[in-house]
């Protein structure tokens, strides 16, 4: 990309861009960076170093745009962390947590952070995966689990309990938060129809399950009578039995393991708190042949306190591979756990980074 087309950014006003560079505004620090050509390196606008000549400076809307285009990051200012935009997205996340029963706008976000409405849109999703307005479905939806499987509850009680308008609200989005009816949630399952296959992979047997709606879940073992098991101790209530049908899908997963397809398309029809659908976003962001540790993928999603509990939504994940779990260790470099054995998960990072 040219020099001239890098400066002509739309999502960038120079002119204000270059007034927080001048005046080291931090408030700027999670809207973009800059770039100093003589040097090759790149700064946040609030970086303590000698401010550059303005003809010597380009920007970018965020880290990985300046290390694209062949800048290095600013030792002093470290502008390649995200920790400005970690202080942002766990700002806005507390905010709608509050609020979770009411309508928030974008322009109230905004406000609150003191940037664009677009802004707040590009970091919140960058950083968690989702939008405002998914993250506050998803918390409505795990409100709803929780009061739905309260003994004696009523499914209008706790609609409303939930922050939902009414019945209809809730049915709309239903469908992408909770993952099963909500009769179906209350009986945990009873009722549901689970197709499953399995097969061999460089890591043992493997199992995959399906709804009508999409994959459930991934299981590897050491036998097929193990990961059925496993699969009833995940579904006590629902309805199992062998699908020759999914074995295009776990076919799929065994590719995911040997090559590096740009998107798996997989469906996924998945149980989880809003928090450990953030976290399991964010670990599939992770680029193949590399790791995080718990510490950053906390960081990552804008709580950098929640650590163990990232852990056990690590832990908790229904489909191997397909969320790579597998690239999340210790800070100390060690593997730490895997739901599926330590051994595999050594196995699998070998294979990702030779691949």
């Amino acid at each position: 990309m040219s020099t001239a087309s890098y400066l002509s950014m739309p999502t960038i006003d120079n002119a204000h861009a270059w007034q927080a560079v001048l005046q080291r505004d931090s408030s700027a620090d999670a809207e973009l960076v800059y770039a100093v050509t003589t040097t090759g390196i790149f700064c946040r606008p609030s970086c303590p170093s000698r401010r550059p000549a303005q003809n010597n400076v380009l920007f970018f809307p965020d880290a990985s745009s300046a290390s694209e285009a062949g800048y290095r990051p600013c030792k002093r200012c470290k502008p390649d962390t995200r920790r400005a935009d970690a202080i942002v997205v766990e700002k806005i996340s507390k905010y709608i947590e509050r609020n979770v029963d009411r309508q928030i706008t974008l322009t109230e976000l905004a406000k609150l952070a003191g940037m664009s409405a677009f802004t707040v849109q590009r970091i919140f999703q960058r950083v968690t995966g989702v939008s405002p307005a998914q993250y506050q479905r998803q918390l409505r939806a795990a409100a709803f689990r929780q009061e739905l499987v309260k003994p004696e509850a009523r499914v209008t009680d706790a609609i409303y309990d939930a922050g939902y308008s009414g019945p209809s609200r809730m049915y709309e989005s239903i469908s992408n938060n909770l993952g099963m009816q909500p009769s179906q949630y209350r009986a945990q399952g009873r009722g549901l129809r689970i197709g499953y296959t399995t097969g061999s992979s460089p890591l043992g047997r493997i199992l995959v399950a399906a709804t009508e709606r999409g994959l459930c879940a991934v299981i590897m073992g050491d036998d097929d009578v193990d990961l059925e098991q496993k699969l009833r101790k995940q579904f006590p209530a629902a309805e199992l039995s062998e699908d020759g049908g999914l074995a295009v899908k776990l076919g799929q997963v065994l590719d995911q393991m040997a090559e590096h397809p740009a998107v798996l398309d997989l469906p996924l029809d998945l149980r989880a708190t809003a928090f450990q659908m953030r976290v399991w976003e964010a670990l599939r962001r992770i680029p193949r042949g590399e790791t995080r540790t718990y510490a950053e993928v906390a960081r990552e999603i804008g709580q950098p306190t929640a650590v163990r509990a990232v852990a056990n939504a690590c832990a908790s994940n229904p489909v191997a591979v397909v969320i790579p779990c597998h690239r999340v260790i210790g800070s100390n470099g060690s593997l730490t756990g895997y739901r599926w054995g330590v051994g595999r998960k050594k196995k699998l990072l070998e294979m990702e980074r030779t691949s």
